[in-house]
């Protein structure tokens, strides 16, 4: 009978440990988008991870994702922290399009986050230029070499995708006007440029994931923070000023062999969460 009782003991043990060995996923949806339109991919966390806690975060959904980026980043943060604070082993984000930038002010701007490995899932990294049906529904007179007449105001910034719209032919602009890329990026004038870059650092994976049948990111490479030169030819990150002069941490991170990129060609921009491919190939291995 004693060895009946040990035996379950034991067993019960493992089955605890085997549910609590993963550590918690946190999602950051992008724009336009809702926790329900992510139950593929918690689906495929549990199927793969069974007893994974996975927290869709359920803020800014739909049209309230116009909301400048910002203030995004407060909303976030304070539902994201509380997850974080219980997660002793640290935490791992996958933040989807718009939802990547978010992460990124988050994980700059919290000084005390314990995210192990962020998952930038198609997201435009270094900014978008594009005219995309989202653009078209937004902006509807506007084309994508006018845009920077309303996104470069005040009014302008207080409209997340202006927050990351980079127009290479009016940098300067961009750099004087741009009220979250910029100074997310650095590139602009920034007191606690330091202080943010080291706490971005606190990462210790960045995966990028991005293809170049996206159809929505432009040019698609932002995703693996590429962009265009004033010529509109793509130059690749390890080639970009940001990158070069270190100005946030991501020649730091690529030094210690911290940063891996996939590129995953016949994916649209609405299906890297629902693809099945995707997350067996690029997303999975990182779910420690």
């Amino acid at each position: 009978m004693f060895a009946w009782v040990v035996v379950l003991a034991v067993s019960a043990a493992l089955a605890l440990q085997a549910t609590q060995c993963y550590k918690p996923v946190i999602v950051v949806h992008g724009l336009f988008d809702s926790p329900g339109d992510f139950k593929m991919l918690q689906g495929f966390i549990n199927e793969t991870h069974p007893g994974t806690n996975v927290t869709v975060i359920d803020l800014f959904d739909h049209t309230q994702s116009l909301k400048s980026l910002w203030s995004q980043v407060d909303g976030f943060k304070e539902a994201i922290y509380p997850i974080m604070q219980n997660a002793a082993d640290g935490v791992h984000m996958i933040c989807y399009s718009q939802g990547g930038l978010v992460c990124r002010g988050i994980l700059s701007t919290l000084p005390d986050h314990n995210v192990d490995t962020l998952i930038s899932l198609s997201s435009p990294q270094l900014g978008q230029y594009g005219d995309t049906n989202y653009l078209k529904w937004l902006f509807p007179h506007y084309v994508k070499s006018k845009l920077y007449h309303f996104c470069y105001t005040q009014i302008g910034q207080h409209v997340s995708i202006c927050n990351y719209w980079n127009d290479p032919h009016h940098h300067d602009l961009y750099l004087n006007n741009s009220d979250y890329l910029a100074f997310l990026n650095n590139e602009r004038a920034n007191p606690n440029a330091t202080a943010w870059k080291k706490t971005f650092l606190r990462i210790k994976k960045l995966v990028l994931i991005g293809g170049p049948d996206d159809g929505v990111i432009t040019p698609w490479q932002s995703s693996h923070f590429g962009f265009y030169n004033e010529n509109e030819t793509v130059v690749d990150m390890r080639q970009q000023l940001v990158y070069i002069e270190d100005t946030f941490g991501l020649k730091s991170l690529d030094a210690r062999g911290a940063i891996s990129t996939f590129k995953v060609s016949n994916v649209h921009h609405t299906k890297w969460h629902s693809n099945r491919t995707v997350f067996d190939n690029c997303i999975i291995k990182w779910l420690t």
